[in-house]
């Protein structure tokens, strides 16, 4: 009898989750902690899931609570959860100069979502290339700061550690127990750290198309529109809803916490409106913080539930729905209305399959994100906006806290747990299923019934 093979569709989720089951275990160890005792397994399993899944809530600070062996591990679970087990693992075997299968080949395809597996091997070594170059870059320019600050070793390894962190959007630190907000007013610290959300958020493909469009126009003299104009449709859009996230986000927190004293209020003009677009692009899934959040007005928090929720771009480390999903479903409810017969961006139009993916990977986060809210206030004494706030980042994989993830009872952690999972693995296992799935065309016509919709 044959065994039947794992298909990307399981094997990727059971990857992220064999990583979250052996860092757990690792983290358990009196070696992983800063007293040398064990660790409670669900803090354990809490900390290598928020590691894994590239979430960066915590129960215990992550800072003093664990040792410099426990912190390597967290490192190491963030650099493999922002990229991809399947992605890292095929990067070990090029390293160790193995040979890739066909099937290997299209397990590669699925994990980085792309259409085709030609040229999968000369993707991935670029990939490899250009994540090393910055985070390296990310690494030296915080250097700057924490090399004086805490000396040679202990500042590299702060270095190497928060660059690795940001650029996969996790929002881990250890450096202190309150995240970034004692660097608030630290130029150097708050724009490295916008850059390498940024980057990690806009995806490999976008990359790629950016740099070799941007050089061949420098070469060629091409102004800044005409090399826009060259850029894919995909990653024209990107770009285009990137930027309006980021500068309409801040806007928006920028007038909202102006005068409130427990967040921009007592900054200088220059500092509110760094921090102001700090806020904007750590809500897409970075996790870092550099104002209470729990401080926040209640238009900031609605601002935020929305920046969350939509997350970073396709194929890069960022969670959320995704910038082009929700783009793409917002685009087919307007045709919609509209009545037209097809959607075009850019020239291009884009296929009824998009649409309908865009607008189902939409409707399943939404209904996630309600059933878990609705868990984690039966479960646990707190308000709503909270619980909807710490479910929307775990979900999002973002990693911002109203101040409640320490204070959730063990059944709370767990329902984060899932949705930190979820959330995860949800985009990339819905993407990979409706891209890879067969159509069924059924033999027979039933007679067209009358249902009234709205």
């Amino acid at each position: 009898m044959k065994k039947k093979k794992i298909s990307s569709v399981q094997l990727i989720p059971l990857s992220f989750l064999w990583a979250i089951i052996i860092g757990a275990l690792l983290l358990m160890l009196p070696i992983s902690s800063a007293t040398g005792q064990w660790t409670n397994p669900l803090v354990a399993l809490f900390t290598a899931t928020t590691s894994t899944c590239v979430t960066g809530l915590v129960v215990v600070d992550t800072y003093s609570y664990f040792s410099l062996f426990g912190h390597i591990i967290i490192l190491l679970m963030i650099q493999v959860g922002g990229l991809g087990i399947i992605t890292v693992i095929s990067m070990v075997m090029l390293i160790t100069q193995k040979k890739f299968s066909l099937g290997d080949r299209m397990m590669l395809q699925d994990s980085l979502n792309l259409k085709t597996d030609v040229g999968v091997l000369k993707i991935l070594i670029r990939i490899s290339k250009d994540v090393a170059k910055i985070e390296f870059t990310g690494a030296a320019l915080y250097a700057i700061y924490f090399i004086p600050k805490y000396g040679i070793a202990k500042g590299i390894w702060f270095s190497i550690f928060h660059s690795i962190s940001a650029f996969c959007n996790a929002g881990i630190d250890i450096i202190g127990n309150n995240s970034l907000m004692d660097y608030k007013s630290n130029p150097l610290i708050m724009i490295t750290t916008m850059l390498l959300i940024v980057l990690g958020g806009l995806g490999y493909v976008v990359w790629f198309d950016m740099s070799e469009k941007i050089k061949a126009g420098i070469v060629k003299g091409f102004t800044p529109v005409q090399i826009f104009k060259r850029f894919t449709e995909h990653t024209k859009l990107v770009v285009t809803v990137t930027t309006f996230l980021i500068v309409s986000g801040a806007v928006a927190f920028f007038i909202a916490e102006y005068n409130n004293p427990g967040t921009l209020g007592n900054l200088s003009l220059f500092d509110k409106v760094i921090n102001s677009f700090f806020e904007s692009i750590t809500l897409r899934t970075a996790g870092f913080s550099s104002i209470p959040q729990e401080n926040m007005t209640d238009f900031s928090c609605v601002i935020s539930y929305t920046l969350m929720f939509i997350g970073g771009s396709p194929i890069g480390t960022a969670g959320g729905v995704k910038t082009i999903t929700i783009f793409l479903a917002l685009l087919n409810i307007i045709a919609y209305i509209h009545d037209d017969d097809q959607s075009v961006i850019f020239n291009k139009r884009v296929t009824d399959e998009s649409m309908r993916k865009a607008t189902v990977i939409v409707a399943v986060a939404t209904f996630t994100i309600i059933v878990l809210t609705l868990a984690l206030i039966v479960t646990n004494p707190i308000n709503i906006q909270d619980g909807l706030y710490e479910v929307i980042s775990a979900s999002a994989t973002v990693g911002l806290s109203r101040g409640l993830t320490s204070s959730l009872n063990s059944v709370g952690r767990i329902i984060i747990i899932i949705a930190m999972y979820l959330g995860r693995i949800g985009p990339i296992s819905l993407a990979i299923f409706f891209a890879g799935r067969s159509h069924h065309k059924s033999k027979c016509r039933y007679v067209e019934g009358e249902f009234f919709v709205g």
